[in-house]
């Protein structure tokens, strides 16, 4: 039996969901609220627990969440016990040797690009794949597993890259990376670890600095790019553009999605299936079906009001939401309301921040979501100093959906890593 303690978090619940298709007894504990990743979970009939150290039981093996601390009462019993214990990054890395693995990397963009080349591959040639979404799939018979891979804390070097994906290299995690040149390290020894090769986005600033010994090849949208998309077209239904590799003609390409950020995306995937031989009509046909990733750019409608749920959380994340948000609905006024997360990444990028959300009609700011950290270590880190450095900015709690109806038939767009569907769900029902 494998008890996975924090099994809602993502990551954890998509990895239990393969686990339990692969034939594995699987089961965890978490808290009681609910999280949008309980839906595959109870799909699959695994039991979830509330926290408490009755759960661990003998001869289990137990896989703990990243954000689970050494002071867990399930994880000080399971010591006790002494129980074999895994990171989640260390249970995934095992567990994935065995197919061939297309690891996604990036600071922005992994869940996406990871969720569309699942898509594709599994639709195709068969694919299992872990997305960052809370989505997992496997069966044995399989040859490919599509695996977001995460740089913090090196998390990415547990696994064994078939082809190792960088969608872009950025200064993120600031509680652990020291600065620009620690980020481009650890990309550096990840790309390293590709057995077939590297494919990296060359309109990205640092990818070229990357020092490797294995194949690189770039995509974009630069002349220099191995992987090209040209004659692009930006559309309200999405983006038409066609594909050279190597300077040959590979095909068109009309697909649902928008803003550059996902063309970008989208380039990667389709570089993979160049490489696998696959069939540009075949990949054309399976990607116009391609409905997107879990709150990335999930849409409900509401009469003339669009209510948007997306993940973005770094200012560039924003910027390309905003952008993509501006394509698809031209004209609307755009309405944000973002809950920055963690205490760190809001002092690293306040000026950022505010310099994204002021190119919008009206940007609304939830407290800062501490994470893993402590107000007390930031005491003049709070929401409030966004509001001050904008002309359109506001504090909005979570009980006060009634303010947003105000803004008659906008785009509302709601944007942090953290679960927003109480409060979107309470405008929708307002907007009703």
């Amino acid at each position: 039996m494998y008890h996975f303690i924090g099994i809602k978090g993502s990551g954890m619940s998509a990895l239990a969901q393969i686990m339990k298709e692969l034939g594995y007894e699987v089961q965890g504990s978490d808290v009681e609220k609910h999280f949008f990743t309980e839906e595959g979970l109870i799909e699959k009939n695994i039991p979830i627990f509330p926290y408490q150290k009755e759960n661990i039981q003998e001869k289990m093996k137990i896989i703990r969440g990243e954000s689970i601390r050494e002071d867990h009462p399930e994880v000080i019993e399971a010591e006790a016990k002494n129980l074999k214990i895994y990171s989640y990054h260390e249970m995934v890395g095992k567990l994935t040797e065995r197919f061939k693995t297309v690891c996604v990397a990036g600071c922005h963009g992994k869940t996406t690009t990871t969720a569309m080349l699942s898509h594709i591959l599994k639709n195709t040639v068969g694919a299992n794949y872990l997305i960052g979404d809370g989505t997992g799939f496997a069966a044995l018979e399989n040859t490919y597993f599509v695996l977001e891979s995460c740089e913090y804390r090196r998390h990415f070097l547990s696994y064994k890259p078939y082809y190792a994906i960088i969608t872009n290299i950025d200064l993120d995690h600031v509680d652990y990376f020291k600065n620009m040149d620690d980020v481009i390290d650890a990309y550096r020894e990840y790309a390293n670890k590709a057995e077939k090769l590297i494919l990296a986005c060359g309109d990205d600033p640092y990818t070229h600095s990357l020092e490797v010994t294995k194949p690189i090849f770039f995509y974009g949208l630069g002349e220099d790019n191995d992987i090209r998309a040209i004659n692009v077209e930006y559309k309200t239904t999405g983006i038409s553009f066609e594909v050279e590799v190597e300077g040959n003609y590979y095909g068109c390409f009309d697909l649902p999605i928008y803003g550059k950020h996902q063309l970008l995306d989208a380039l990667s995937c389709i570089a993979v299936c160049f490489y696998e031989r696959l069939e540009a009509k075949e990949v054309q046909k399976i990607f116009k079906t391609f409905k997107g990733a879990r709150r990335r750019f999930t849409e409900t409608i509401v009469g003339d009001s669009i209510i948007i749920d997306d993940y973005a959380h770094h200012p560039n994340e924003v910027s390309a939401t905003i952008h993509a948000v501006k394509q698809k609905y031209e004209g609307k006024k755009v309405i944000t309301i973002f809950q920055p997360h963690t205490f760190s990444r809001t002092q690293e990028f306040m000026e950022d921040f505010a310099r994204v959300f002021g190119k919008v009609d009206e940007a609304y700011f939830l407290e800062i979501h501490p994470a893993r950290e402590k107000q007390e270590d930031y005491p003049d880190i709070k929401s409030e100093s966004l509001v001050e450095k904008l002309s359109n900015g506001h504090l909005i709690t979570m009980e006060e959906s009634e303010v947003l109806c105000q803004h008659k038939g906008a785009v509302f767009v709601f944007m942090s890593p953290n679960d927003l569907s109480v409060f979107e769900n309470k405008l929708i029902e307002r907007l009703k």
